[in-house]
């Protein structure tokens, strides 16, 4: 077998150790939002640094008490910490905290610290996670939040604390939706209870107003222009570029296709990035939702992002008989759609959900087959087993790429 040239290893070498030169060719390339730039950026610049540790819960918590006592918290103690498991790419730590409150008196709480492992399969912000969960307080369930550590002056990385949210992803019955929640089936009984509720929060998300607010993490992109849709693309080509251990020519195929196609933003709404089976915990025994968790992807663009994300193939599932395709193990695809737009009021273009559906499954091979790959190989999470694991979407999620393109070459 004949070794590949040497010039081709190291284009994907100088990935593991990047030059300035390199990151900032690739910053020039892919325009994306400040936010967005600024973690890509610290991303390559600190690739080349050690692995990840293995931080230990007292570490944590020492951590977590140099910040509260430069925060001010009065007479604050922590009690029963302990590691939450799920999710693949953030270090969760539960614990109990008693403090006295300025405004309510004496507390006590379960809280969550969710912090950044030294890298992971996603690149996202703990700021703008902060922002959303507070935006959204009253408008569907989110858990409360309480202390940010945007930069890591207190914890080895960005950090987000906010109250622990009861309930479950899944039915305790189901041996579905093992992977972080994917294609979880939840059963009649459930689905009718639950489905309502989904509809309604997703629309609830799409509607927001959010003229009022000032968001120092998210860029608004101009509606009438591809500016929402080209950050989308930028940020998933530069992902691609920045991780990727090997040349692929379907994805250049699907870019340059996304390029040439690039749609217009008819109305900027929050897009959650993320909106599926998994990302919600509810009561299994009044199948009432509590929380919405994971808006680390969210931004502000074009809801056919979140439409043409829970209903890719691998978010849901067929039903027992293999004719009905459930949205999220939740609504029938053939539903789904009509449903969205008498709730939220808000029209469905086929041709930009086509669009988005192809960035998608361009997004997910990048995090899978470069991201995950990379990160595990340069032992930078706490998550490789399962970061390689997930790499088995990616044949799926190919073939998805595949016969999305073919209807629109």
């Amino acid at each position: 077998m004949t070794a590949a040239p040497a010039s081709l290893h190291d284009s994907f070498n100088i990935r593991d150790n990047p030059t300035p030169e390199f990151i900032r060719a690739i910053r020039d390339r892919f325009p994306v939002e400040r936010e967005v730039d600024e973690l890509l950026t610290r991303k390559m610049q600190n690739r080349s640094g050690p692995p990840y540790r293995r931080i230990t819960l007292d570490e944590l918590e020492a951590n977590l008490s140099r910040m509260l006592t430069d925060l001010g918290v009065a007479n604050f103690v922590i009690t029963k910490p302990g590691w939450f498991t799920g999710g693949v790419s953030k270090i969760q730590m539960g614990f109990t905290l008693e403090w006295d409150d300025p405004a309510k008196g004496r507390r006590k709480e379960r809280l969550v610290l969710r912090m950044d492992p030294s890298e992971g399969s996603n690149t996202t912000s703990r700021s703008r996670e902060y922002e959303l969960l507070e935006a959204f307080r009253g408008i569907i369930p989110v858990p409360a939040v309480y202390w940010l550590d945007p930069d890591g002056r207190w914890f080895t990385q960005p950090a987000l604390i906010y109250a622990f949210a009861p309930g479950v992803t899944k039915s305790r019955a189901t041996q579905t939706g093992q992977v972080s929640g994917l294609g979880t089936n939840f059963g009649p009984e459930l689905r009718a209870k639950l489905a309502p509720q989904f509809m309604a929060h997703l629309a609830a998300v799409h509607d927001f107003d959010f003229s009022s607010r000032s968001f120092s993490t998210m860029d608004m992109p101009e509606a009438g222009t591809t500016q929402a849709a080209l950050w989308q693309l930028n940020r998933a080509r530069r992902i691609w570029e920045e991780d990727r251990g090997e040349d692929f020519p379907l994805m250049d195929v699907a870019a340059n296709w996304l390029e040439a196609n690039v749609p217009l933003l008819d109305h900027a709404s929050i897009v959650h990035g993320d909106f599926r089976s998994g990302n919600f915990l509810f009561d299994e025994e009044t199948g009432q939702i509590g929380a919405w968790l994971d808006w680390e992807r969210a931004h502000i663009g074009d809801r056919h992002r979140d439409l043409a994300w829970m209903t890719q193939s691998t978010m849901g599932h067929y039903s027992e008989d293999g004719k009905t395709y459930f949205v999220c193990g939740l609504i029938p695809l053939d539903e789904f759609f009509d449903r969205y737009t008498r709730t939220s009021g808000l029209s469905v273009d086929p041709d930009r959900l086509a669009w988005y559906r192809i960035l998608n499954c361009y997004q997910i091979i990048a995090s899978t087959v470069a991201t995950a790959n990379r990160v595990a190989r340069l032992g930078k999470s706490h998550q490789d087993p399962l970061l390689t694991r997930v790499k088995g979407m990616a044949p799926t999620v190919e073939l998805e790429l595949s016969l999305c393109l073919k209807e629109r070459l």
